[in-house]
């Protein structure tokens, strides 16, 4: 891959995390629900244990930003998707980490500012993830990687992560 394109690359993939799906369910939303206001009386240990399940939960989308363009060479945009298979990284543990880490931020902030409309959306984007990747991710990725993807698959659950990393022979 090539400076320009690696550029473009995060350069999508930024805008997107940014201004799209990950900014909308973890920065606008809970900003409409709560205006950012905490609950009088929380306290400071509380405050700090969810602040630190934010930062926790937003590493997985970092860290899948960076390796879907330079280990996939693409971005996380399903528009533009990665040209290789990225079985690296925390995806040797669970197949979504970056959907794991979104729900951990949504859920830590439905604690930090005790709002059950972000209970509620947490709900909905768990659903949401769960059929975007059950009815059109694994069968996009079925069919652009059919053997290495059936191997990772079977090797590797959609949610629940391993305990010990998958080592993944020559894919």
């Amino acid at each position: 891959m090539d400076v320009t394109s690696l550029r473009k690359s995060i350069a999508v993939s930024v805008a997107f995390t940014l201004f799209g799906g990950p900014g909308i369910v973890l920065v606008f939303v809970p900003w409409l629900v709560t205006r950012f206001r905490l609950p009088a009386g929380k306290p400071q240990w509380q405050i700090a244990a969810c602040c630190a399940l934010i930062i926790a939960g937003l590493a997985p989308l970092l860290e899948s930003i960076w390796r879907f363009v330079v280990v996939g060479r693409g971005t996380l945009v399903p528009a533009v998707p990665t040209e290789r298979l990225v079985v690296s990284g925390l995806y040797v543990y669970v197949r979504n980490p970056m959907y794991l880490g979104v729900l951990t931020v949504i859920a830590a902030e439905a604690a930090l500012f005790r709002s059950r409309s972000l209970l509620i959306e947490f709900a909905a984007v768990w659903l949401a993830f769960e059929l975007f990747v059950r009815f059109y991710e694994e069968r996009r990725l079925a069919r652009t990687f059919p053997d290495e993807y059936a191997t990772y698959r079977r090797n590797v659950r959609r949610w629940l992560p391993r305990l010990k990393p998958w080592r993944p022979a020559a894919l």
